[in-house]
């Protein structure tokens, strides 16, 4: 019987891996741009790092969670996001202490126990961004200008950028009030979860994707129109720097976040393409969570993006294996073995080269050469190797003409 994957868990395969690797590179080069550097944290973390930040009574915490215990007895988590795992380090390591504003990426594997779906897996990858130390809304802009450069350079441009205001803990205490006021006259139309956490975790029931759930709340009270001096202040100078530089963006007011830890802004990156998780990059503030996971009292924005639903998006476009620049074909054992040292130096030079390993006709060779996609091949027989040389043919066009062994490198413009 043969050992398969875990369900939900997903090997990428070659042909699909590049996709993958052209989205790290453009995430690598943007936020290079705006002043990110990148870090890199462990997928297991200390259980309560998630229930302090998500909350006790989030999905994530109450049913998600990859948890155990080692064998000293402490509970451990594999990570089902980052922004903690990212603050955690950012206060161990006294990182403000070297710089009073912090921008930080990361990109990894994430894990959460749900059903697998469209996009939407047991262990899921992230690519996102975390800014620390301004409170100025145009740390705010500046982040939803780089999320936006971002999909611009993957060539993803039909996506909405929705924003919205969670408020602060001035002004949203009134508000949840008003909510919950205003769900225990819908209760009999509300799912059995939104019932059950209407009282604790109000905000999530404006996000649930139940039917019933969404016409249930309709004319719900919205943050926006609860919010105290400050915050609102705050939001208008968001919407206005991003007016300024030209950005595409709309204002959802019905937008919550699924995690306690946020205030004031938030935001989503959404497509129509993905059915209901169209969600394909998400974030907002988190000003009071270094201070609540015990480090100093500095505000902060983020956001993370599902690479998983970024490769939907792409479709098959940049799905291409790199094709070798030559393919070397040898006829007889010694031919064999000096094209064998040849695409070692041409590979210790820069030059994608390949050969056959099972000692086949020439036929054959040429048939893996055009299979592999190889721009070029070297024939190298018994008569080519006494004189020194071998046959270089344009797969292109078909041409060929003998070359130097001696002088191939040059011949491909290796360094």
């Amino acid at each position: 019987m043969s050992i398969t994957g875990i369900k939900g868990m997903n090997d990428i395969l070659p042909g699909e891996v590049e996709t993958w690797q052209f989205l790290e590179v453009a995430a690598r080069r943007v936020f290079a741009l705006h002043g990110f550097s990148e870090i890199r944290v462990p997928v297991v973390e200390k259980t309560e790092l998630f229930c302090r930040s998500i909350g006790e009574t989030t999905d994530i915490v109450e049913k998600e969670m990859y948890s155990f215990c080692d064998k000293g007895g402490t509970s451990l988590t594999l990570r089902p996001e980052g922004t903690a795992a990212v603050m955690r380090a950012f206060i161990q390591h006294k990182l403000h202490a070297l710089d009073p504003v912090a921008k930080l990426y990361y990109l990894g594997p994430m894990f959460r126990y749900e059903r697998p779906q469209k996009g939407r897996y047991r262990q899921f990858h992230q690519i996102g961004a975390e800014a620390v130390g301004v409170d100025d809304p145009r740390i705010d802009a500046q982040i939803l200008a780089m999320l936006q450069h971002f999909f611009d350079e993957i060539g993803l441009d039909d996506l909405d950028l929705q924003v919205n205001s969670l408020g602060c803990p001035q002004c949203r205490p009134l508000y949840r009030t008003q909510l919950v006021d205003f769900l225990e006259t819908r209760l009999g139309d509300l799912c059995d979860d939104c019932r059950r956490r209407y009282t604790t975790n109000p905000l999530r029931v404006l996000d649930c994707k139940a039917t019933g759930c969404g016409e249930a709340t309709a004319a719900a009270p919205a943050m926006l129109d609860h919010l105290c001096e400050g915050c609102d202040e705050h939001f208008t100078a968001v919407r206005l720097h991003l007016e300024d530089i030209g950005a595409r963006f709309t204002i959802n007011r019905r937008m919550v976040r699924g995690l306690d830890y946020y205030t004031r802004t938030t935001f989503e990156m959404v497509t129509a393409n993905l059915g209901a998780q169209n969600a394909v990059a998400a974030g907002g503030r988190y000003d009071g969570l270094v201070r609540q996971l015990g480090g100093p009292a500095l505000p902060g924005i983020g956001f993370a993006m599902g690479v998983e639903r970024l490769v939907l998006l792409m479709g098959e476009d940049r799905r291409a294996v790199q094709p070798p620049d030559i393919f070397l074909a040898a006829l007889g054992d010694v031919a064999q073995r000096r094209v064998f040292s040849l695409m070692h130096d041409l590979q210790r030079r820069g030059v994608r080269a390949e050969i056959d390993y099972q000692g086949r006709s020439l036929k054959a060779q040429m048939r893996r050469a055009d299979k592999l996609g190889a721009a070029r091949v070297l024939i190298v027989g018994e008569d080519e190797l006494t004189r020194g040389v071998g046959q270089l043919r344009n797969m292109g066009d078909s041409t060929q003409r003998e070359v130097s062994l001696d002088e191939l490198p040059r011949e491909l413009g290796a360094k």
